[in-house]
This record gives C-alpha cells, sequence and structure tokens, in this order.
C-alpha cells in the first residue's frame, strides 16, 4: 500500500476558497472512478496549510490515477484556478507497513 499526501500552502486568508476547489476537483475524480482521499486542514504548524492524501496499491497504481486525471474534462481549467490560491507545494509518498 502507497500513500500520497500532496501538501499545499494556500495564500493567506484563501484557504475557504481552496478548499471549495479541492473538493470539486475530488468530487471529479471519484465520479471518473478515482478514490475519494482524505482532505485535511491545520491545526497546528504553518496557517494554511492544506492536504490530500491518496492510497494507492502501488507506485505504478498511483502514476496511473494521476495521468488519468489530468485528462478529466475541465481539470485544466479547475487546476489553474486551485494554483492562483498556492503559495507552495509537496508531495510525499509513504509505503504503509503497518
Amino acid at each position: 500500500m502507497i500513500v500520497v499526501r500532496n501538501t499545499f500552502q494556500v495564500k493567506f486568508g484563501r484557504m475557504k476558497e481552496a478548499v471549495v476547489l479541492m473538493k470539486e476537483n475530488v468530487a471529479r475524480a471519484v465520479a471518473a472512478g478515482g478514490k475519494p482521499g482524505r482532505l485535511m486542514t491545520d491545526i497546528t504548524g504553518p496557517f494554511y496549510t492544506l492536504v490530500l492524501e491518496l492510497e494507492f496499491e502501488s507506485l505504478a497504481d498511483a502514476d496511473k490515477n494521476a495521468s488519468s486525471m489530468m485528462k478529466l474534462p475541465g481539470w485544466q481549467e479547475a487546476y489553474q484556478k486551485f494554483a492562483a490560491l498556492v503559495d507552495s507545494g509537496r508531495r510525499d509518498i509513504f509505503s504503509v507497513v503497518g
């Protein structure tokens, strides 16, 4: 099992907008057969942190999912809107061992 954690530092005061857009993109992915994942916001740590975690059976499945999501109708436009709300981001990939 693989966990992909996408962490975004959202621009100050823009978290509500970012969450709405991310929820729309997650719904778009789920409608196309993708996994719903888990969407989280900060309680401690750097302010305005938004995290999307997704689980996959393998790295190959994660890569296949990413490729297919980017081809969904409306995904590119939604991504551009979301990206405008983000200062920075990172992706961590973990192997679940227990």
